[in-house]
Parts: structure tokens; C-alpha cells; sequence
């Protein structure tokens, strides 16, 4: 933006109040002088960076000819006045921006299919990112993001520090994370599962069978989705008046070679457990190869529950009892709310949505051995 194109207000929480059926903005009056507000603030921000309008109008336009250290100094100006973009004036982009943490899984390819089929409707393309087993993607994708102007971003167990959601916000590109790796804050919209509830009910599943030693392997202890599995799968045993063996809990990172290299840990005991929750589908099928190189029988020697439902679950040979978390629908409802965003310029009515998990009932688990 030059400082001959149209006037743009800074507001303040106080000036701008947003409901489901209105937005009401009050626009502070230009200057007596005939200079809009906007110009002036422009120009004081050239001023202060010791840069030119125009150098000023390519930081905000995401161009890349701008000299790092000048683009660090304008951005921090910029977010020190609080300015920023009108949508209507942003110049979106037809895209959506998907970051992974990580992007070499089945899972992954349920998400890309949910946040496809909302972008194909909307006539949107996607752009696939990650970063790689980062929780917050670097400071060049953000710069890149900020270049394109896409519609959205949706970012998979991931999230921004704060220069990320600065630099985004104000360029009025809209922000949600899907099955978020920690809290994101009150302010930051989220798409996730009820994965408590999920390890409560593959866990008294297991109860309900007749066992009593029942193992875990767990996902990375970062990770909220994690964490809350586990402390289902503990609340299931403590409400059936069992033991929660801290032995039997193997920490995991949700890839098929730790459940394998944990399941043979938990299987070679003298006291194993007749029952394993995989924490998701696979470690389970990393532990359906421990148990078969150690000639345990599924489910007739050792019953096992995994976590996600993938397609592969039902191939698995016997095919894997699991908790169907709605990757999809949770990848759909994560890009239509962030297109919302952009169409409303407001902040969502729910800024957290948890869409519920079920146990599906196969052929890995059954009563626990004789004794």
C-alpha cells in the first residue's frame, strides 16, 4: 500500500465489538490536515524504521525484495502500532495453507483428504507444509505464508509463537489448529477429538473382556491429544478398581518402530500383560510384529486396541478393535471454520470443537488367556 491508496483505521478492543450478527467498527476521523489516518500512520512507521513509504507498502505486500534486517525492523513497527490489513483489501490467494508437524503417514493422508474436499468445493487449492517435528514452524514459512495471502492457514499438531501470529494477524490471514499439541490459547480457534474418552473406552473395553494386566504405549508427553489418551486409559483401570502398573506404560511416539521396540519390551516380561493399548493404529501394528516374532497369538495370547481407525486397521491381520477418531471430518471442519474467518473478519462463536471418538469392535481382542 503507497500513502495515495485509501485510508485504513486501527482499532481497539474497546472500538470493535463482534457478534454472530454484526460487526461494528468505529473509525477514528482523519486529521484536519486532509492526510487520512492511515497515511500518517505509514508514514510515522517509515519514519520510525528510517525506511521509505514504498519499502513500507513491500513489507505489507509480502515481497521479497526487502533486506531481512529491514523487514524485522518494519514488522516489529508494524506490530507495535497494531496495524492491520482490511480483508476486503487483502488480495487473497485461492488457497489454504496446511502445515503438518510432521507428513509421513496414513493419518496424515485422512487430513490432507478432509481439508481437499472443503478446497475443492470452495474452488481453493492447497499448499502442503511441514515442519519438520517441529510444534512451530519456522520464522521463513511464516514470511512465505505472509507472501501468498492465502485464504487460511490449518496447522496439524502444531501452533505459532507469538511474532507468527503477529505477522499473520495482521495481514488478516486467519489461523486454526487441528488437534492442537498444547494449549493454544482462549483466543485461537481449535479443532480436535475426545481423545479422554477415547482411551477410557478402549481401556474398559479390555476391562469388560476379563483382563487385568493391561500395558500401554503411550504417544509423545509434548502432545495434548497424548497425554489425554493415557489419562483416559488410567481413569478406566482406577474406576475397575485396578492398578495403574507404571511398568506397564511404555512411552511411544506414535510410529509403527516404537510400538514394535516397546511391544517386545512389555511382551518378554515374565509377567506380561494379556492386553495392550497402542495409543493409535501404528504402534498397534508394531506390535502386532513383536508379537508374532515372539509367537504370541492375537488375539487368543494377547488382546491390542489401537487409536485413529485408518483404512489399514481393517486389513490388519486379525483385523485391529480401535477408537475412530474423525480425521476427516475434523480436517473439514478446521478449513470450513477458517474460511468463515475470512469471510466474517471476526473471531469464531466456538473457538474450540470437539468432535466425538467411538470404538470399533474387530477381531484383536478377546477374553484374556487361561491362566
Amino acid at each position: 500500500m503507497t500513502a495515495r491508496e485509501p485510508a485504513e483505521s486501527r482499532t481497539t478492543p474497546s472500538e470493535t465489538r463482534t457478534t454472530r450478527s454484526q460487526t461494528r467498527t468505529t473509525t477514528p476521523t482523519a486529521p484536519a490536515t486532509g492526510r487520512s489516518a492511515q497515511t500518517a500512520t505509514l508514514a510515522e512507521i517509515a519514519r520510525e524504521a528510517g525506511v521509505s513509504a514504498p519499502t513500507v507498502s513491500k513489507v505489507l505486500n509480502g515481497r521479497a525484495d526487502v533486506a531481512p534486517a529491514t523487514r524485522s525492523r518494519v514488522e516489529d513497527l508494524l506490530r507495535a502500532h497494531g496495524y492491520r490489513r482490511r480483508r476486503a483489501e487483502a488480495g487473497r490467494s485461492p488457497l489454504i495453507d496446511l502445515v503438518f508437524h510432521e507428513l509421513e503417514s496414513a493419518w496424515a493422508m485422512e487430513v490432507i483428504r478432509g481439508v481437499e474436499n472443503v478446497a475443492r468445493d470452495a474452488g481453493l487449492s492447497v499448499v502442503l507444509s511441514e515442519s519438520a517435528g517441529r510444534l512451530t514452524p519456522g520464522r521463513t514459512w511464516a514470511d512465505q505464508v505472509a507472501a501468498r495471502r492465502p485464504h487460511g492457514v490449518v496447522l496439524v499438531l502444531s501452533g505459532l509463537d507469538e511474532s507468527q501470529r503477529a505477522l499473520l494477524t495482521s495481514r488478516s490471514i486467519p489461523f486454526v489448529v487441528m488437534d492442537p499439541a498444547g494449549d493454544p490459547g482462549a483466543d485461537v480457534a481449535s479443532i480436535g477429538a475426545t481423545n479422554w474418552q477415547g482411551g477410557l473406552a478402549a481401556t474398559r473395553h479390555l476391562v469388560e473382556l476379563g483382563h487385568r494386566r493391561i500395558g500401554a504405549i503411550t504417544g509423545p508427553s509434548r502432545m495434548m491429544c497424548s497425554r489425554a489418551r493415557v489419562d483416559g486409559y488410567r481413569a478406566a483401570l482406577e474406576t475397575a478398581g485396578l492398578p495403574v502398573e507404571q511398568d506397564l506404560v511404555r512411552p511411544g511416539d506414535f510410529h509403527h518402530e516404537t510400538g514394535y521396540r516397546q511391544g517386545l519390551e512389555l511382551l518378554r516380561r515374565p509377567d506380561r500383560p494379556t492386553a495392550v493399548f497402542a495409543g493409535n493404529d501404528l504402534q498397534a501394528l508394531g506390535l502386532y510384529e513383536a508379537a508374532r516374532e515372539l509367537g504370541l497369538r492375537i488375539p487368543q495370547d494377547l488382546s491390542v486396541v489401537g487409536f485413529d481407525d485408518l483404512p489399514v486397521a481393517r486389513w490388519m491381520g486379525p483385523p485391529l478393535t480401535t477408537v475412530r477418531q474423525p480425521l476427516t471430518e475434523m480436517a473439514e471442519a478446521a478449513a470450513k471454520l477458517v474460511l468463515t474467518l475470512a469471510r466474517e473478519d471476526g473471531t469464531p462463536t466456538n473457538t474450540r470443537v470437539e468432535l466425538a471418538t467411538s470404538l470399533v469392535v474387530r477381531s484383536s481382542t478377546g477374553a484374556p488367556p487361561a491362566a
